[in-house]
């Protein structure tokens, strides 16, 4: 199997009758076998959400003529669209400060092909990744920011992104606070993991002030990231059950777990091109 054979398509339009026999049907006729179809229709926004897996059946199509046959169609629809290689892995660019925990789990994830992704840069605040990206052949970017030149380091990041072709972002416990331009110019495409007590837990040692609480979980939530601090439309949440027995230390350790495992399910989810954006929402095809 080559590269072409395989293709994603996902799609959103205002809904209709006839959406998903306009596309199964085109897409038979050009002699794809699908193999996935999901599709969702909100009432509330009046949206319509697809995504189907399909291969080729044909040596002479191609995902290039699959695009320009499907157009015309998507038009009379008011379709947004995009085919995808689904063997292709997405670029993706992660940013990290001092904590490494979920740097270093989505870079084992992606040593064992847990994930379909092609990480094009490690950029950082701070140096203390540098050994753990360089170890992985990763080319590392130190960005120190300051009040002075956020505006310039942010700039600086989008040229990368730019220059590595990005598709993806991932904020991997990245402790800086992105700028409403930056935001913006991320939209869709920039994924940060936070620890759930947000609101509730502010500020310095989140899980020191939920152990004098007494909590009774712990949680992560991994969100797109948008100008409203950690209040993105939300993929993917984590939680685990704690008790009186539990440190504070033991809280973090906990907290570890959660935020690599909400974190890596939402990069491969949209790696996976299963998450649509539904407003401040979103529509995941599992």
């Amino acid at each position: 199997m080559t590269s072409n054979t395989s293709f994603t398509l996902t799609a959103t339009c205002p809904a209709s009758s006839g959406i998903v026999a306009a596309v199964t049907s085109y897409l038979s006729d050009q002699g794809c076998y699908l193999s996935e179809l999901h599709q969702f229709d909100d009432e509330d926004t009046g949206r319509f959400f697809l995504r189907t897996v399909g291969r080729f059946e044909v040596n002479t199509i191609s995902l290039d003529t699959l695009r320009t046959g499907f157009a015309p169609v998507a038009k009379t629809l008011s379709m947004e669209w995009a085919f995808h290689d689904t063997l292709a892995p997405m670029k993706t660019l992660i940013m990290v400060s001092k904590f490494d925990h979920c740097l270093e789990d989505l870079l084992y994830r992606v040593r064992k092909k847990e994930l379909t992704i092609d990480i094009t840069a490690v950029v950082s605040n701070h140096k203390d990744c540098r050994a753990l990206a360089e170890r992985e052949g990763i080319r590392f970017v130190h960005l120190p920011v300051t009040p002075d030149n956020k505006a310039q380091q942010e700039q600086a990041l989008l040229d990368i992104v730019s220059e590595t072709q990005t598709e993806l972002v991932v904020l991997a416990r990245y402790m800086q606070i992105l700028s409403d331009d930056l935001c913006q110019s991320l939209k869709g495409r920039a994924i940060n993991i936070h620890h759930s007590f947000l609101p509730g837990f502010k500020g310095a040692k989140p899980y020191h002030q939920a152990y004098e609480r007494g909590v009774k979980l712990i949680g992560a939530t991994a969100h797109y990231v948008t100008a409203d601090l950690d209040e993105g439309p939300i993929i993917e949440q984590s939680v685990q059950p704690v008790d009186h027995t539990y440190t504070p230390e033991q809280l973090v350790a906990v907290g570890r777990d959660t935020e690599t495992m909400a974190l890596a399910r939402a990069v491969k989810l949209h790696s996976e091109h299963r998450v649509f954006l539904d407003g401040n929402k979103t529509v995941i095809f599992k």
